[in-house]
């Protein structure tokens, strides 16, 4: 079985939560894009929900599936998100961000009663940093901006490559908010709720790809089968 059709595993077990009358948020990736694709199908067949995307592509993906969409401008909360992650602790704290859409997915999950985080089993670590943590970042100071970043990662005793994240164009990628990103490669991060605390406290960082106390549940496809962790 291949990765695609592992991800797709992982997205069919995550939908059987999926209750009619639900508000969805509907998160970003190779993942969470199989867990829209078989969302639109469902609704095809008479489920109704109601989602909230985490992005352009998935608003994108969702229109064509036929899945209803609103905002939360327009409704208080959101019964469950499903969405993917680059990587996921035994404390099911996560890095999320290689899709660019860390911003909008922190706001989602965090306006919704449960989390629900699918992935393939390569994504499961001891200890989150094996993957570049995204760090969302104003243009403007981002000189400061990064200095300040650096200061951060010595107070937790961590040092690595920082890099602004290259668009297909050659220049800087572009998230939906009209921001840029760092990727941090840092190694094994020691204690990510504090990185995570004191990265939000600096001016220019708009948002970190460190999801701490975020997911409840984390479906995990490998080569045995299905596997599900709850939160501790």
């Amino acid at each position: 079985m291949n990765m695609d059709e592992l991800k797709r595993q992982a997205a069919a077990k995550a939908l059987e939560h999926v209750q009619g009358g639900m508000k969805l948020g509907l998160g970003t990736g190779s993942t969470a894009k199989h867990f829209v694709d078989l969302l639109g199908e469902r609704v095809k067949g008479g489920l109704k929900i109601i989602g909230v995307p985490t992005s352009e592509a998935t608003r994108i993906q969702a229109e064509a599936c036929g899945v209803p969409l609103t905002t939360l401008d327009e409704i208080d909360h959101l019964d469950l998100t499903v969405d993917g992650a680059d990587e996921a602790d035994p404390d099911l704290n996560l890095i999320k961000g290689g899709g660019g859409a860390l911003l909008r997915e922190k706001i989602v999950a965090a306006a919704s009663d449960r989390m629900i985080v699918i992935a393939d089993d390569s994504k499961w670590v001891p200890k989150l940093g094996r993957f570049p943590l995204p760090i969302e970042v104003i243009p403007f100071g981002l000189g400061a901006t990064r200095r300040a970043i650096e200061s951060v990662f010595a107070q937790c005793g961590l040092t690595g490559e920082m890099v602004v994240r290259p668009g297909k164009d050659g220049h800087a990628f572009v998230t939906d908010g009209g921001h840029w990103i760092l990727d941090a490669k840092l190694g094994t991060i020691t204690d990510a709720p504090r990185l995570g605390t004191l990265l939000g406290a600096i001016p220019g960082v708009v948002e970190h790809g460190l999801f701490i106390g975020l997911a409840n549940t984390i479906v995990l496809a490998g080569s045995d089968g299905i596997r599900v962790v709850e939160r501790p």
